[in-house]
Parts: C-alpha cells; structure tokens; sequence
C-alpha cells in the first residue's frame, strides 16, 4: 500500500532543491547588507556631524584666545588694571651679567 503514494523524484530534483536554498540564501545575505550598510552610512554621517561641530568650536575658540591675547588688550589692562608704564630713560638701569 505505501508503494502507491510513494513516487520516486525526478532526476535533478536535488540539485534544484540545492540550489533554490542557495539563491534564498543569496537573497537574505543581500537584503542584510544593504540593511548594514544603511547603518553603518547613518553612524558615519553622525561621526561627520560631531566633527564639523567640533572643528566650529575650535574656530571659535581660537579667535577667542586670539582675541584675549591682542597686544592693545594687554597693554590697555596693563596700564589701567596694574597702573603699569613704559620708564623713562633716566630710570633704566644696566645690570651687568
């Protein structure tokens, strides 16, 4: 009885099985490297994004620095703040070494 039901394959029907599980899996394998590509291009945009602020802060930074170290500023707090001046030649002294 269990001979009627029980037909043999058709030849090749092996391999075609073989080869339906390879581009199912061909399909998911791409499917999951476009998924990480698209996050691993999102983390980079957000590195660029944490760059490019990074490097105004510094600009900023800078011209805040070059901007307390000017020569008009130091010498206007100079003379106003610690009242200091510029001698007079008779009050120049020569140390010798």
């Amino acid at each position: 009885m269990s001979r009627l039901f029980a037909k043999p394959l058709p030849p090749g029907s092996f391999l075609l099985a073989v080869l339906f599980a390879g581009v199912l899996f061909s399909a998911i394998a791409v499917s999951y490297s476009a998924y990480w590509n698209r996050q691993l291009l999102n983390a980079l945009y957000g590195e660029l994004s944490i760059r490019d602020k990074a490097q105004a802060e510094w600009g900023r930074l800078i011209l805040e620095q070059s901007t307390w170290t000017a020569h008009s500023r130091i010498e206007t707090l100079a003379t106003e703040q610690l009242k200091m001046r510029i001698p007079e030649p008779a009050e120049i002294r020569m140390v010798a070494p």
